[in-house]
């Protein structure tokens, strides 16, 4: 499969616990209510939401945005239940270059329990054997801490940062940047 084809029909991903599958318009109170927590917000350097308003137009962009083959945007749920309880993307893709950007984001209630690692596990098996990629990125606010060690135990390398190159709340923070090649991944699945 190429990257292409990934946007003729949405990829639904299923581990031992979760089901990863489209972000729909319903979703928009769930998405309210990871978005709207401060702790899950500030570990990206962005505000919370304020409004349900706010989480409605998130999910038409995400939807609009896999119309336009820009990304894949899947909403992270627990077999038993439907509801989203975190997201996971590949986003920013490069198809001359065969690499692409990872972002996630999980509802605070569910941190601690391995569910990210399982969904990036996931996503990542995904990109790398049914999209042929090459490369897959990650860029992490210097104190998010927690997710510097997600991305270092599933393989990834820090392989440099921008200095103070974020800013939030009037304090400069420093970008990481991570990278996986697919034959580093192969070697540890």
């Amino acid at each position: 499969m190429s990257i292409d084809a990934a946007f003729s029909d949405f990829p639904v991903l299923e581990t031992k616990r979760l089901r990863l599958r489209q972000i729909q318009p319903g979703d928009a109170e769930a998405i309210f209510a990871i978005r709207a927590d401060e702790q899950v917000r500030e570990a990206y350097g962005q505000e919370p939401y304020q409004s349900l308003a706010e989480a409605h137009a998130m999910t038409e962009r995400v939807q609009a945005s896999y119309l336009r083959n820009k990304d894949l945007f899947w909403g992270i749920t627990r077999k038993e239940n439907d509801t989203v309880i975190g997201s996971c993307t590949l986003w920013n893709f490069d198809t001359e270059s065969l690499r692409c950007e990872l972002g996630y984001e999980l509802n605070r209630a569910y941190w601690r329990q391995g569910i990210i690692s399982e969904a990036v596990a996931a996503v990542l098996a995904y990109g790398f054997t049914e999209l042929g990629l090459h490369r897959i990125e990650a860029v992490v606010s210097g104190g998010n801490a927690s997710s510097q060690k997600l991305l270092l135990k599933l393989g990834f390398t820090r392989e440099g940062s921008l200095r103070q190159r974020s800013r939030f709340r009037g304090t400069f923070e420093d970008e990481l940047y991570f990278g996986l090649l697919r034959d580093e991944w192969a070697k540890s699945v």
